[in-house]
């Protein structure tokens, strides 16, 4: 018995960082739940070692999607703590970086109070110079005794509630110790694990040597494995200009330079933004338009091409529809009551689609498995086609529809200013391409992160073809709204019940 309490001791982590939002309780999250797995597919065509021998990668997800009940009842720093296992629970330090800065804010008092009873628990609180900014971050970083980092970002808040609607979870690899010392810096290539590191030592920096401890330990890992870029907010008021480029950008400025860096193919692209929050953009559209839509636009070999876009929002009928019903609506905003709210959605609502549109199965629907769960989940998508077969990127982010999160230009000395923390990851099909001879593409997937592949290799191109999943959280194809739909709006009261028998407001 001791030796195998022993050996869970060395296997489990002994420092955990939670990075969460603000208003939150916080809940552990096993990380073995959230492994991605590489799967070795078959050969076919002749026997392996010959010539023209035809083979097929296929590459899971790199983003899972969260079950409606995978997640305990109970969710607060207590519960959280019993889901450890009971021989190692002690030895396990939990660091909670939090938003609520104020001291007379509710749930400041309630996570003090939990560190006080727990002698390996600490809370730590971010440094928020924006007083209309939140900390809007979802992220773990384990720690093992073995010598193991592991990274996790992801966009629920640690609630029960989050973990009832639909979310992504993005994991890394494992991450061993290095052999030898690295210098990760900001001119290695967007994509790759040495850059990945640079920029995630960048935004930890951000929170003012409140985590110095922390970037210290992961200096030590090699963050190799790793095949994705970091796309985070931090408050701050950041330049647009030459010595922008010396460090890590942030916002949408340092999203731009990321697709400056993705081939796109197809000559017709069709982007989705896909949130669970739109705030005040503007009575006009120019921020959406000029910001968002030219940021999301701009790719390494289609500068001239303009995508169609598409945001996928709720309904108040998909809210009450969903598993929770209007239960879940309190976690999913945009308001639309205002003379200049309306104006907002006026110009919004040529884009918007339903998150979960009643199709028939002859309709060649796609179904993600999702459309019941409410959708706090927020993903950004570049479909290369219009029948959306390919994807040409993919990012799942904290960040919504909102000028806190991603930054907006103050006119002032060509600053932009962003006032959240946000953080998040995009992926693109050419970060798994070992050489030049391999077809490479990244294909939606639904109900399943593995895609799908020919089982008797036919159709299957001579060269070595490689083909990534990318998890879809709604359905396809895309359904717009009617004249006459409107968006949900949390602020207002809806008489009609959901299918609990509840109203709301």
């Amino acid at each position: 018995m001791e030796q195998e309490r022993a050996r869970k001791r060395r296997r489990l982590s002994n420092s955990n960082y939670a990075v969460a939002a603000n208003g939150t309780s916080y809940q552990a999250v096993n990380p073995s739940l959230l492994e991605t797995k590489v799967i070795d597919r078959p050969t076919f065509g002749r026997e392996p070692g010959t010539e023209n021998t035809k083979r097929i990668r296929a590459i899971p997800s790199p983003v899972q999607l969260s079950s409606v009940d995978a997640i305990p009842a109970d969710c607060n720093i207590d519960t959280s703590r019993s889901h450890f296992d009971p021989d190692v629970r002690e030895q396990i330090d939990l660091n909670i970086v939090h938003g609520s800065w104020k001291k007379d804010d509710s749930n400041r008092a309630y996570i003090e109070d939990a560190v006080t009873r727990h002698e390996n628990v600490k809370a730590i609180t971010a440094y928020m110079p924006e007083a209309f900014g939140t900390h809007h971050s979802k992220m773990i970083i384990t720690i093992r005794h073995d010598d193991i980092a592991q990274v996790f970002i992801f966009t629920a808040n640690l609630i029960e509630q989050d973990w009832n609607m639909c979310q992504a979870v993005w994991s890394s690899p494992l991450l061993p110790l290095l052999l030898e010392k690295d210098n990760p810096r900001v001119t290695d290539r967007l994509g790759s694990g040495l850059r990945f590191k640079f920029d995630l030592l960048s935004y930890l920096r951000a929170y003012k040597n409140r985590l110095q401890k922390l970037i210290s330990a992961l200096e030590q890992f090699d963050f190799g494995g790793i095949r994705a870029a970091l796309v985070a907010s931090t408050p701050c008021r950041q330049r647009l200009d030459a010595s922008s480029h010396a460090s890590t950008s942030w916002g949408w400025p340092g999203l731009e330079k990321v697709l400056d860096q993705i081939p796109c193919q197809g000559p017709k692209p069709h982007t989705v933004v896909q949130i669970s929050s739109v705030a005040t953009l503007g009575v006009q559209d120019t921020y959406l338009r000029k910001t968002i839509f030219a940021t999301l636009a701009r790719s390494l070999n289609q500068r001239n091409t303009k995508p169609k876009f598409s945001i996928v929002f709720p309904t108040a009928d998909e809210i009450r529809r969903s598993v929770t019903g209007y239960a879940c609506g309190g976690s999913i905003h945009m308001k639309i009551q205002t003379p200049q709210q309306a104006k907002q959605l006026e110009y919004m609502r040529p884009f918007l689609c339903h998150w979960a549109p009643d199709l028939r199965e002859h309709d060649n629907v796609r179904r993600s498995g999702r459309r019941r769960a409410g959708p706090h989940i927020k993903t950004y998508i570049r479909f290369s086609d219009e029948e959306m077969t390919k994807i040409d990127w993919a990012m799942v982010t904290s960040a919504n529809l909102s000028k806190q999160a991603w930054g907006a230009e103050t006119g002032k000395d060509g600053a932009v200013r962003i006032c959240s923390y946000e953080i998040g990851v995009i992926v693109w099909p050419d970060l798994w391409k070992e050489n030049q001879n391999e077809n490479i593409e990244m294909v939606p997937t639904f109900k399943r992160d593995e895609p799908g592949i020919p089982k008797d290799g036919s159709d299957m191109p001579e060269k070595l073809s490689v083909t990534v999943g990318f998890r879809m959280p709604y359905d396809l194809p895309l359904v717009p709204y009617t004249a006459t739909e409107e968006p949900w709006c949390a602020t207002k009261s809806y008489i009609e019940p959901d299918w609990m028998g509840r109203s709301w407001g």
